[in-house]
């Protein structure tokens, strides 16, 4: 019989071809890995709304070791109420007009530890800042690795149903020529039915990764590169030794406590009060002379124990409290990292072994099963059945492939504020 004759050698191409279509979604007009991430955080909201709330913090800490303002004062001292000189403003010798100023005073030591406190409230925000644009760099990711998945199902699923039309318009032939029975027919109608159900399946999968990464990137996506990046983690920054320092999770929490521990510096400094020193110039009617004033005003500390001390307590508690959350993130996130690590090696590992053996071992049963039908001692069934197999097989290794690359989203993170770019209306 010659049904499937058309197949031959070139099955292999031709089932290889769901790679080569999928490939051809990769021209110029597919959106690159790298484009979508930079899409994505150029027009995020969040992330120029993280980076104003890092410049109002700077804009904050330039105030922060400043006098406060000094206080102009003006007032009318001694002026009678009763009496023939009641309300009048010159005619006792006691009622002057008055005027001063006054300013409050806090020590250089109080103002550099205000300062130093909001300098590492602008730290914090940027870590902040980082840590949200490494979010929005992953879940970008991870919507395009997602949409890259579909598109090579879709090529797939796509394959096969074209494949199985090929296979009833052949078997239908040969039914009409006496060669194939009313059995064989079925079968292949049943077989593209399948076909065409995941080639729907599949479009709608494409149709929702489409939508997630349109999201992140803001603009309609046609189709992305097929081209995933090399999955190696970069180990500059996940080393456990520099977490602290390029993490935006640990660096975020390292943060935290430094501004706790600037906090309890400023409620040490409280403990001594601000005092408040006045000038003032009183004017009398002539002939009294005119009178100058001077005073201090000192607040006193009262119960210090009780209010004072416990404010430099709370402080120090919070800062406790911060370091250890701090600690408890980094050693969660050193286990993360190997967990991730080990993840990606695996899957990959995994994909690498499938494509090397059981592809072709796949091929091999489609290839029996065509020679069989062909020499009128095999199913047709078999060829169906071996069909799908072979296109589960590259689903599978394309489904860990998938989940090796969102794995590595999760670890390939920028390093500093540097590698993040700023938003394109950002000034």
């Amino acid at each position: 019989m010659r049904i499937f004759s058309r197949h031959r050698a070139a099955d292999w191409v031709i089932l290889l071809a769901a790679l080569t279509a999928a490939q051809a979604w990769a021209d110029a007009s597919a959106l690159t890995l790298e484009a979508a991430i930079r899409q994505a955080l150029q027009r995020s909201p969040g992330h120029l709304a993280a980076q104003s709330a890092t410049q109002a913090s700077r804009e904050s800490a330039l105030q922060a070791g400043q006098l406060p303002d000094p206080m102009l004062k003006l007032g009318i001292d001694n002026l009678p109420v009763e009496g023939p000189d009641r309300w009048s403003l010159t005619r006792d010798f006691m009622t002057m007009r008055r005027i001063g100023i006054e300013q409050q005073w806090v020590s250089s030591t109080k103002r550099a530890a205000r300062t130093g406190r909001a300098d590492q409230m602008v730290a914090l925000q940027e870590a902040d800042a980082l840590m949200y644009a490494t979010d929005v760099r992953e879940q970008t990711a991870r919507a395009w690795i997602q949409m890259r998945h579909a598109q090579r199902s879709l090529a797939f699923a796509t394959q096969l149903a074209q494949h199985t039309a090929d296979d009833l318009a052949a078997v239908k032939a040969a039914h009409r020529g006496g060669k194939a029975g009313a059995a064989d027919v079925s079968q292949a109608q049943l077989a593209l039915a399948r076909a065409q159900d995941g080639v729907a399946r599949a479009q709608q999968e494409l149709a929702t990764a489409r939508i997630a990464l349109q999201r992140w990137v803001q603009a309609d996506v046609d189709r992305v590169d097929d081209q995933l990046p090399a999955l190696t983690v970069p180990a500059a920054h996940l080393d456990a030794v520099h977490l602290d320092e390029h993490h935006p999770t640990l660096l975020k929490a390292r943060r935290a406590q430094q501004l706790a521990e600037a906090e309890v510096t400023v409620a040490a400094t409280e403990r001594r009060p601000d005092w408040s020193f006045e000038l003032a110039f009183s004017q009398r009617s002539s002939p009294y002379a005119n009178m100058v004033s001077f005073g201090v005003t000192i607040p006193l500390t009262v119960n210090p124990s009780q209010r004072q001390e416990r404010a430099v307590a709370e402080k120090a508690a919070q800062a406790t409290a911060a370091r250890l959350q701090a600690d408890e993130a980094r050693r969660t996130l050193v286990a993360d990292v190997d967990s991730l690590r080990a993840t990606i090696t695996s899957l990959t590992e995994r994909a690498a072994w499938l494509t090397q053996h059981a592809l072709p071992a796949a091929q091999q049963v489609v290839d029996l099963s065509l020679a069989a039908y062909r020499a009128g001692s095999g199913p047709l069934s078999s060829i169906f059945t071996a069909r799908r197999t072979l296109v589960e097989q590259r689903l599978q290794i394309a489904e860990l492939e998938r989940d090796a690359a969102l794995a590595w989203a999760q670890l390939s993170l920028p390093l500093n504020t540097a590698d993040v770019p700023m938003n394109e209306n950002q000034p």
